[in-house]
């Protein structure tokens, strides 16, 4: 008797991607891989996409924007790294991929992969440029410290201050100096120090530790408030082995906190010894300027009467060679040519004056003649008259027409004038 196949069961494509999925994650679950990153694409949501491959295979990975976020270093194309990752199927494309959990560097720690990195970006920014260090203040006034508040660090810097210049004012920023979150804090109190004003110098420090503890003080954000600082800063983390991004962005490095006390400030002690020696030198001069000084203005007045007999000397050479230059090259001969020549211009404009003269009494006896011969007096003189209306000042009649009988004249004759009065008219007969 034949018994009937059971029927296959169909699963569909989602089906079966979860199933893989889920096998995936029970049987392998979160493992350690190593390999080479390439493709690296850091997407605008934050999440960062690559391939992680060997000599022979490759898988897709992901590392999510929280991941990437609390990384200390910055992943790149052709880096070996170590990654705790869980491995899954991607359904949507059906791709087998690595879920990123953490990363490392193989071979070079993290937090040195992190410190190289952030080094090299800053310097070729030039951030560690010697031009941009500033000096330091020789006598400053005040001092600002960023630290933490308690502990052996700020008790010494306190103590080297006041002992070596008492007279610097001391203002201290207390911060955390390791931990999350420990960056932030040193950067916003280097700001805050700014903002206050009146400070001449700043000290950013803590004391020794490992790698781990100092990496508050390679973190990019402190770097760049040291950068900013508008007040001259000495970075002093660690001890004198010790090494980190703001040593390197500092105006100056001081092996530690302590050393760095000591920079800012001038010895009270040494500056008095100095002062000390600049005024026995300065009695020193000023004796030996007052034991020579007489001698001194001896000689100089010796050299100053020597000079003036020279000079002397020399002004009356010069007199005797500029007065022999004038006598042969004098006015002299000049002013006897000239008045011959004055002498010769006299007798001419004499001469040529004389005949102006007679020419000129010639033309006035020829106009005197004709103007007798216009005048009327002429006429008077030959027994004419002249006839006025009234008086001498009258008009002059020329018509007799313009009289009537009884009218009185005046008569103006060559010599003398007489008064008249008309008798009668004779108007002029017709031709």
């Amino acid at each position: 008797m034949l018994r009937a196949e059971p029927a296959p069961r169909v699963l569909t494509v989602t089906q079966l991607a979860t199933l893989v999925r889920e096998a995936l994650e029970g049987g392998v679950g979160s493992v350690w891989v190593a390999g080479e990153i390439s493709n690296l694409r850091p997407a605008p949501s934050g999440h960062v996409y690559f391939t992680l491959k060997d000599e022979q295979s490759q898988l897709g990975a992901v590392m999510f924007r929280s991941v990437a976020q609390a990384l200390a270093f910055r992943p790149a194309d052709g880096m070996e790294v170590l990654i705790s990752a869980r491995v899954s199927l991607y359904p949507v494309r059906g791709a087998l991929q690595l879920y990123v959990d953490a990363i490392e560097p193989r071979g070079l720690g993290a937090l040195q992969l992190a410190f190289e990195q952030l080094k090299a970006r800053l310097g070729a920014e030039g951030l560690f440029a010697a031009a941009r260090k500033r000096p330091l203040p020789r006598f400053p006034r005040a001092v600002g410290i960023v630290t933490a508040l308690r502990g052996a660090v700020i008790h010494d810097m306190r103590t080297v201050l006041r002992a070596r210049w008492p007279a610097c004012r001391i203002v201290v920023r207390p911060v955390r100096v390791q931990g999350a979150g420990a960056g932030r804090e040193v950067a916003e109190a280097i700001e805050d120090l700014n903002r206050l004003g009146g400070l001449d110098v700043l000290i950013v420090g803590r004391g020794g530790g490992s790698l781990e503890d100092l990496w508050a003080f390679n973190e990019e954000v402190v770097a760049r408030a040291i950068a900013a600082s508008a007040v001259p800063v000495v970075s002093a983390v660690g001890h004198e082995v010790d090494f980190t991004i703001a040593d390197f962005v500092a105006d100056a490095r001081a092996p530690t906190p302590t050393a760095a006390a000591a920079l800012v400030v001038p010895d009270r002690a040494e500056v008095a010894a100095g002062l000390g020696r600049a005024e026995a030198a300065l009695r020193r001069a000023l004796a030996r300027h007052a034991r020579d000084l007489p001698l001194r203005i001896d000689d100089l007045a010796l050299r100053a009467r020597r000079g003036l007999a020279r000079r002397l000397a020399w002004e009356r050479r010069e007199l005797a060679t500029s007065a022999a230059r004038l006598g042969r090259v004098g006015p002299a001969p000049g002013l006897r040519r000239a008045r011959e020549r004055l002498a010769t211009a006299g007798t001419r404009l004499r001469f040529a004056l004389g005949i102006r003269v007679r020419q000129a009494r010639g033309a006035v006896e020829r106009a005197a003649g004709q103007l007798d011969a216009l005048s009327p007096l002429a006429c008077l003189a030959r027994g004419y008259a002249i006839v006025r209306r009234g008086d001498a000042t009258g008009p002059v009649v020329r018509d007799a027409a313009l009289l009537a009988a009884g009218d009185p004249v005046a008569l103006v004759f060559a010599r003398g004038r007489a008064r008249a009065r008309i008798d009668a008219t004779e108007p002029e007969k017709e031709p």
